[in-house]
C-alpha cells in the first residue's frame, strides 16, 4: 500500500511538542520529509534525531520574519520542493476581561504568533509552491475561531481572523493548484491546554478529571487526542484533498453542534472543570504563556 505523503517536503512551525509534534510523526510515518521550525531547541533537535534523516530542525520564532523565511527556504533548499506548510505554532495568550487587557507585549506576542506568523508562512510557501503549481498550506485555527465561548478574547479573534485569511488566501492561489485551508481543533488534550491553567501543586492532582470532564463535553464521548488533529492535517495535505480549498474543518467531537449536556455531569463543560478545581468559574484561572507551542 503506497504512503500518503510519499516524496512530499513539508515544513511544520510548532513541531517540537503537541499537536505539532504528532503532526511531524504522522507525515514521517506517511512518507514525508519535515522541517520543524521551533522555538524549542532542545525539544525540535531531539525529535529530529529520533525521526532520522527524513527531518530537520531549525530554531524559529514565527513573529520574526526573517526566521520563518528561512525555515521555508531550508526545505527548498535540502529537498527542492515544499509541498505543504503546517502554521500550528501558537499559544492561549492574553486574557481576562477586555477592559483588563494587557496591549504590551503578550498582546503583541498573542498576535504576532497566531496571525502574523501564518501571514508570514503565507508569504515566503506562496511563491515557491506557485512556481511549482502545487501544493497545499494548512493552519491551525479554533473552535474558538468559530463562535463565541470557547476561549480568550484575542485568542478568538485572532482564530477568527485565521480562518477568514485562509479563505481569502485560497482564492488567490487557487488558480496555481495552491490550496488553503483551516482546522479547528475543539478541546484537545495537550500541553497547550493543561499549560493555559496557572495551577499550584494540589490543582496539578487534577489534571486527569480534566480529560475525563472533556470526555463528556461534547456527543462523541472521549477527550480530543494530537491524533485527531494529526490525521485531519494529512488528509489536507495529501492529494486526497486536491479538490478542497478555503475550508475551516471542524475537529470537535461534536461540541459546536448546539446547545448538549451529558445525562451524567449537567450543563457545561467549563462549569465541571470549575467545580473540579474548586473554582466555580474557568474564567477566574489565569491563562499564562509557557513558550510551548500547540
Amino acid at each position: 500500500m503506497s504512503l500518503r505523503l510519499e516524496g512530499k517536503v513539508a515544513v511544520i512551525t510548532g513541531g517540537a511538542s503537541g499537536i505539532g509534534e504528532a503532526t511531524v510523526e504522522k507525515f514521517v510515518s506517511e512518507g514525508a520529509r519535515v522541517v520543524i521550525a521551533d522555538m524549542q531547541a532542545d525539544r525540535g533537535a531531539a525529535l529530529a534525531k529520533k525521526l532520522g534523516e527524513q527531518v530537520v530542525f531549525i530554531r524559529t520564532d514565527v513573529c520574526i520574519e526573517a526566521q520563518v523565511k528561512a525555515a521555508i527556504e531550508l526545505a527548498q533548499e535540502r529537498w527542492g520542493r515544499l509541498d505543504c506548510l503546517f502554521n500550528n505554532a501558537g499559544f492561549a495568550g492574553v486574557n481576562g476581561d477586555i477592559q483588563e487587557t494587557d496591549m504590551g507585549e503578550p498582546y503583541e506576542r498573542t498576535v504576532g504568533a497566531m496571525l502574523t506568523g501564518p501571514v508570514l508562512g503565507m508569504k515566503y510557501a506562496a511563491p515557491i509552491m506557485k512556481q511549482q503549481g502545487f501544493g497545499s498550506i494548512v493552519t491551525t485555527a479554533s473552535i474558538a475561531g468559530t463562535g463565541a465561548g470557547y476561549g480568550p478574547h484575542i485568542y478568538s479573534a485572532v482564530k477568527s481572523a485565521v480562518i477568514n485569511l485562509s479563505r481569502s488566501v485560497a482564492q488567490e492561489l487557487g488558480p496555481f493548484k495552491v490550496r488553503v485551508n483551516s482546522v479547528c481543533p475543539g478541546f484537545i488534550n495537550t500541553p497547550i491546554f493543561v499549560g493555559q491553567l496557572a495551577l499550584n501543586e494540589k490543582e496539578k492532582d487534577f489534571v486527569s478529571p480534566l480529560e475525563d470532564v472533556s470526555a463528556m463535553a461534547q456527543p462523541i464521548s472521549r477527550a480530543g487526542q494530537p491524533r485527531d488533529i494529526d490525521n485531519a492535517v494529512c488528509f489536507l495535505a495529501s492529494d486526497e484533498s486536491d479538490f478542497i480549498t478555503g475550508h475551516a474543518l471542524v475537529v470537535d467531537g461534536g461540541m459546536t453542534l448546539g446547545s448538549w449536556s451529558h445525562p451524567d455531569t449537567g450543563p457545561s463543560f467549563t462549569d465541571a472543570i470549575g467545580q473540579i478545581l474548586g473554582t466555580g468559574e474557568l474564567s477566574k484561572l489565569d491563562m499564562v504563556y509557557h513558550a510551548d507551542d500547540s
